[in-house]
């Protein structure tokens, strides 16, 4: 069934009239808790190793099976082919926030108002609390961090080459061309071609090729701010100043410790990977304000961040929900913060332990003062795709082409937006 007619046909709490108010007490979850169960978790994020060990600690009748089914939209594909299937569903799956309209609109996840969440309100930054809500008047998701972008880059690396920190764009693509000349092993940055980096970087710049108005979208990469980025990036692609390593990847990671990957500009979400995957850098890496499009402008966007969602299958709803509220709200929501967590939640963003933080990965560096002051920078006006789980999917066989062919960026981002535009339609949508 295609997403727009499944949303349209159903009695489903996407529809405002049916949304309704909160049925389960903070005594109904205590009770679940002290009654105890199991619960699957789907989520790659490293902190929660120790939430989920904490968590049983102090509820020891309840048992978290936490699984690492795949990063972003291999964990997707197959948490769809769960649901499809109608098994091997987990109780609570990790969503980043462009994830949560797909998933909302085919009804597989949970309302969390009957729950207790619409009680929260005010406990979030504006930011991932807007987006938990997925366009609608239902919660479909605690938020479990927010991701304001910054530099993160290797200090020992740049003042190797004499690199300046670069406050433009600008600079940026000299300072890569810099570095790449004096030492032809080693990049400013990494990219293969990534549908978050890329969206994100065209919302700083101005750019908002998304509008959506219930199951009427629009997708157009045309406008002045997708220019302005792919007339920048063009330069890093086609320069070769870009090393061809995917994120993620073993080798991406080797490249970061290394200092062959000299700097990501990424969410504030970064700091807990650094500090889990590349280890042997501890002390090198600084982080620096987003580079802006205009010299002297304060303007950033989010790249990724993201939330727990309940599943519609799960039968343990009142358990699953108690495990999110401890891990985005509660004890959970501080000790994924002390494993470098970004938080979403106002107490802990203004918390002035939180902001003074020496960060001894970085060097002793207060990291979370720049990336605090980015999250209150961020652009206005984005809006992601109600299928954009599938867009991304897409993304490398369309603009991916750009990084492995003479094919520009530009012209594979028209190619993306042919093919999403063919699949909104496919599934219901009225798509301009």
């Amino acid at each position: 069934m295609s997403l727009a007619a499944s949303a349209c046909g159903s009695s489903s709490t996407n529809d405002s009239s049916s949304v309704k108010p909160t049925t389960v007490s903070d005594a109904d979850l205590q009770a679940a808790l002290d009654t105890g169960g199991s619960i699957t978790v789907w989520a790659w994020e490293p902190t929660l190793k120790q939430v989920v060990s904490d968590f049983q600690a102090k509820y020891p009748k309840v048992k978290v099976n936490l699984v690492n089914a795949g990063t972003t939209n291999d964990q997707y594909t197959a948490l769809q082919n769960a649901v499809k299937a109608g098994s091997g569903i987990p109780d609570v799956a990790m969503m980043e926030y462009s994830a949560l309209p797909q998933f909302t609109l085919a009804n597989s996840i949970a309302d969390l108002s009957t729950l207790g969440a619409d009680k929260l309100e005010g406990t979030f930054t504006p930011g991932p609390w807007d987006a938990v809500h997925a366009g609608t008047s239902g919660i479909y998701g605690l938020p479990m961090d927010s991701g304001p972008m910054a530099l993160f880059y290797n200090k020992e690396v740049f003042d190797k080459h004499k690199i300046a920190v670069p406050a433009t764009w600008e600079e940026y693509i000299a300072a890569a061309k810099k570095l790449h000349a004096a030492d032809p092993k080693t990049y400013l940055t990494a990219d293969t071609g990534d549908a978050g980096f890329t969206t994100s970087m065209i919302w700083q710049a101005g750019g908002r090729p998304y509008t959506v108005d219930g199951t009427t979208v629009s997708v157009n990469f045309t406008d002045p701010g997708t220019q302005k980025f792919t007339s920048a990036w063009q330069q890093m692609v086609s320069g070769k100043l870009v090393a061809p390593i995917a994120a993620w990847s073993d080798s991406w990671y080797k490249g970061l410790g290394d200092g062959t990957i000299a700097s990501l500009v990424t969410g504030a979400w970064m700091p807990a990977p650094f500090a889990a995957g590349v280890k042997a850098s501890k002390g090198k890496w600084r982080v620096a304000p987003m580079p802006q499009w205009q010299a002297g402008g304060k303007v950033t966007a989010e790249n990724g961040g993201s939330s727990l969602a309940v599943m519609e299958a799960s039968p343990n709803k009142k358990l699953a929900y108690a495990f999110l509220k401890y891990v985005s709200v509660d004890e959970g929501a501080q000790t994924r913060i002390d494993q470098g967590a970004f938080p979403s939640t106002t107490k802990h963003m203004n918390s002035p332990d939180f902001l003074n933080k020496e960060d001894p990965y970085f060097g002793g560096q207060q990291i979370n003062q720049i990336l605090a002051q980015s999250a209150t920078q961020v652009a206005p006006g984005w809006s992601y795709l109600p299928f954009q789980v599938y867009a991304n999917s897409i993304f490398n066989d369309t603009v991916g082409k750009a990084y492995v062919s003479g094919t520009t960026l530009q012209d594979g981002l028209k190619s993306w937006q042919d093919a999403s535009i063919k699949y909104g339609q496919e599934q219901g949508f009225t798509v301009k």
